[in-house]
């Protein structure tokens, strides 16, 4: 008790902060040749100081000791090191100098030391003065989940470690009774945390596993390790998160247990988030793969598979007189792209929901049987001789990761490609940003592609502002996002010194009666001042002087004073 009054709260702060920018080389005073036997005997003396001086029991005391290494390493910094007293010192510290138990807990169950500050006690020093989350965690660990990999359960299922003992066990031997043997419960109980909350609402979820786990014999399928079934049950929670009705997964594996045990979650996450990328719904993705699942084995090879957009599109059985029409509409998008990014070239295109049901109805046969051609065929010549302007280039990385971008959202390898791409400033990750904060806003992925063939230099701003220019033409003038078809250079004129003051005026001009045309919004922005002027004029002589008066205000409310002198 002596010891727990001399503890300041500030002594806490302390020892928080040093996972900061204090704690970047904790060990950067011990000789590097030295660090990991230094690290070692810390462990050792941790793990006693825990055993015999806080009574925790010895193997709990080790995890501690063994997967605490960050905080651990920061502490030992504070000691001066040398080879023949370090042991000696180690001990004198942990007795006389003691830790924040809890930093050492938390980290060694998983949680990452950056985020230690979320979830430790306040005005608590030592494990005996909150035991309740060391009982359930080790509990948990004789159940046999691995002891750092507590805080997967502890991040997303804090509740767990507030129940009581003896309900967590009872939970724990109730799924046993049904069937899973102990390393399939734990896999499941750390991808699917949960269960472990027990109740009628985690029931159905339960049954589910276990017809997967259970009655398809998956034990004879996978090994008894348990990383083995924590890569199991995530593959089993892809489906689920893709929306999959559990019925359908239980199913799927029932059909083909290949489709789960044959392939790793990066091989099955891969094809799924491709599939997804034509923008299909969920149920088609999953009713692609349910139904062939042979085409999770076709080699997508992103790299090195290059396709020419006329050739595959005749491959999968479109006319000569539709070929023709969209080749019309949408030339940027002609010529080679890659394999990675076909499912953009399709929605430039506006044809994945198209090629998707093609590619559903025949399966892998049809993308098996394209002859995905070379880097040297049907080069478009000026693409090409652009190409090599580029390459000699003093900025070459820099254009080409442009480029990449461009072919990354469905523009070919074509001369208008080109043509965009000199109009374009910022790095590709900041066009991206740009071009995917408009889809997010509302606007079509093929009508964006084409906004941009025409106006390239929309990407060029910064995303709050591309948001505040949809967000007044959508709810303060009234029109729809479609009206960027015919007038896609609206989002190009500034917000404030013309968009605003123009169409605010005009507006006001509507409603005082003096004038009685509509203008459309093109008509209204994109004129030239001189012009503008020149309309307002023609509608009332004093018009132009008073808009000039107050072209620098954006309330509305200031154009209604305008009715005091012109009327």
């Amino acid at each position: 008790m002596l010891l727990r009054r001399t503890l300041p709260l500030s002594h806490r702060h302390a020892t928080v902060r040093h996972h900061s920018s204090a704690a970047a080389k904790p060990l950067s005073k011990i000789p590097h040749k030295y660090r990991a036997k230094a690290v070692q005997q810390a462990q050792e003396a941790l793990t006693d100081y825990l055993h015999t001086v806080k009574t925790v029991p010895y193997t709990f005391a080790e995890n501690i000791s063994k997967y605490s290494t960050i905080s651990l390493s920061t502490f030992i910094s504070k000691l001066k090191y040398s080879s023949k007293t370090f042991p000696n010192s180690l001990q004198k510290f942990f007795r006389y100098h003691p830790v924040n138990e809890f930093e050492l807990f938390y980290e060694s169950i998983g949680i990452n030391v950056s985020e230690l500050d979320l979830v430790l006690p306040t005005r608590k020093f030592f494990l005996s003065e909150d035991r309740c989350t060391f009982n359930v965690a080790c509990t948990l660990y004789g159940f046999g989940i691995p002891w750092n990999k507590l805080g997967v359960l502890y991040r997303e299922e804090k509740a767990i470690f507030d129940k009581d003992i003896s309900e967590l066990k009872e939970i724990w031997n109730k799924y046993l009774k049904l069937g899973f043997t102990r390393s399939s419960l734990v896999g499941i109980c750390l991808v699917f945390p949960r269960v472990l909350n027990g109740g009628s609402e985690v029931e159905v979820m339960v049954n589910d596993l276990k017809r997967i786990v259970v009655d398809f014999n998956l034990v004879d399928d996978v090994d008894a390790e348990v990383d083995a079934w924590i890569d199991l049950c995530r593959k089993i929670k892809l489906f689920y998160d893709l929306g999959c009705e559990k019925n359908d997964v239980c199913d799927m594996i029932g059909r083909s247990k290949s489709l789960i045990v044959g392939y790793s979650e990066v091989v099955l996450s891969e094809k799924v988030d491709y599939f997804c990328s034509f923008d299909v719904s969920k149920d088609e993705v999953l009713s692609l793969l349910l139904s062939g699942p042979k085409l999770i084995d076709f080699d997508l090879d992103f790299i090195n598979r290059v396709f020419c957009v006329t050739g595959l599109l005749t491959h999968f059985g479109m006319d000569a007189q539709r070929l023709n029409l969209i080749t019309k509409n949408y030339p940027y998008v002609f010529g080679k792209n890659q394999l990675v990014n076909l499912p953009h070239v399709m929605r430039a295109l506006n044809l994945n929901q198209w090629f998707f049901d093609n590619l559903k109805h025949e399966g892998h046969h049809l993308l098996k049987s394209y002859p995905f051609i070379d880097n040297d065929q049907d080069d478009d010549k000026d693409f090409a001789e652009s190409l090599v302007g580029i390459q000699s280039s003093r900025v070459c990385a820099y254009m080409l990761s442009k480029l990449q971008f461009l072919h990354s959202i469905g523009f070919g390898e074509n001369g208008l490609t080109i043509k965009v791409l000199k109009h374009l400033h910022g790095t590709s990750n900041e066009l991206s940003s740009r071009f995917y904060c408009l889809i997010h806003n509302g606007i079509e992925f093929s009508k964006l592609c084409k906004i941009i063939s025409l106006s390239p230099k929309i990407l060029n701003q910064q995303t709050k502002l591309l948001e505040k220019k949809l967000k007044f033409l959508c709810n303060e003038t009234g029109f729809s996002l479609d009206c960027l078809d015919v007038f896609p250079a609206y989002l190009c004129f500034d917000l404030e010194k013309r968009i605003k003051p123009r169409y605010r005026f005009h507006t006001w001009l509507m409603e005082t009666g003096l004038c009685e045309k509509e203008y459309s919004l093109a008509s209204i922005i994109a004129t030239s001042e001189r012009t503008f002027i020149a309309r307002v004029n023609r509608i009332h002589p004093a018009a132009p002087k008073k808009y000039l008066e107050m072209f620098l205000s954006q309330d509305h409310d200031s154009f209604k004073k305008l009715n005091v002198v012109v009327t």
